[in-house]
């Protein structure tokens, strides 16, 4: 018998939710970062369905994203025939929201609230995400189905026991899902992965005169790490010489102990 290696044996649980989700919730969609962990989401979103994608993939523009991220999302989308949805705070945005009133405020108003507002107008079931347990500490509070209130609240300390692999996908009418098929992923499988499988990646993570992306979000709030890795062969290397946080150049984690937590039990990714 063929004994699958680690890297399959991710993929094809992390096939199977995405189709177990597909098959047990109504309505579902797909959040799409535009970064590693989206990208190797969205892979395998298309390997569950023969290379085509059944449902809306939903972008939340908050308007300070790196351009070559946007340019990229629009590029993929196209290429790959993407249904793809993009939701804004255009309110929040004309009153002069930015990151100097506040990051954890800013992170609120500009992704928690359009994503919110974009699963009740849409009707979603569900949501598949893409979070790992090894990114920060409040997501390893995650399951990988992992049911939200029906005003998008996250219960982080009443979540349902997944044992044996045993994923509960029966929830009340009404209620809101998020599906994480790459919690027990790390960020260096995700690298590995993506070189396996040639997966097409943002070339901000690849360095260029001295400094790389670790980490994608908003320009104002991410900040890249010295680094002359290049390649993905390189990048693989440079993660298993070191010691820092992957998320140490993203902002909002640093704003208090507790702040990224709030914004994941109110809706935030």
């Amino acid at each position: 018998m063929h004994k699958l290696d680690h890297l399959s044996k991710l993929e094809a649980q992390g096939v199977y939710i995405i189709r177990e989700a597909f098959a047990k919730i109504p309505n579902m969609g797909m959040l799409w970062s535009i970064g590693k962990d989206s990208g190797v989401l969205l892979w395998l979103a298309r390997k569950a369905f023969g290379g085509n994608v059944p449902f809306p993939l939903v972008h939340i523009d908050t308007s300070y994203k790196i351009p070559e991220m946007i340019e990229f999302r629009d590029r993929v989308a196209k290429e790959w025939g993407l249904d793809l949805r993009v939701s804004q705070n255009k309110k929040a945005l004309a009153e002069g929201m930015n990151h100097t009133k506040g990051r954890v405020e800013c992170c609120r108003a500009l992704k928690t609230e359009p994503l919110s507002r974009l699963v009740e107008e849409m009707g979603f079931g569900g949501l598949i995400v893409g979070v790992r347990r090894d990114e920060q500490a409040t997501r390893a509070k995650e399951r990988y189905f992992s049911p939200r209130t029906k005003k998008n609240v996250w219960e982080a300390h009443d979540q349902p026991p997944e044992f044996w692999g045993q994923f509960n996908t029966d929830f009340p009418p009404g209620d809101h899902v998020r599906v994480h098929p790459l919690l027990d992923w790390t960020e260096i499988d995700v690298w590995e992965y993506i070189k396996r499988e040639n997966i097409p990646t943002v070339s901000l993570y690849f360095a260029k005169d001295g400094k790389r992306y670790r980490s994608l979000g908003c320009a104002p709030c991410t900040f890249p790490i010295e680094s002359t890795a290049s390649t993905v062969d390189e990048i693989i290397a440079e993660l298993k010489a070191t010691n820092k946080a992957e998320r140490d150049g993203r902002a909002q984690d640093q704003e208090s102990e507790d702040a990224f937590e709030k914004l994941r039990q109110d809706g935030y990714m």
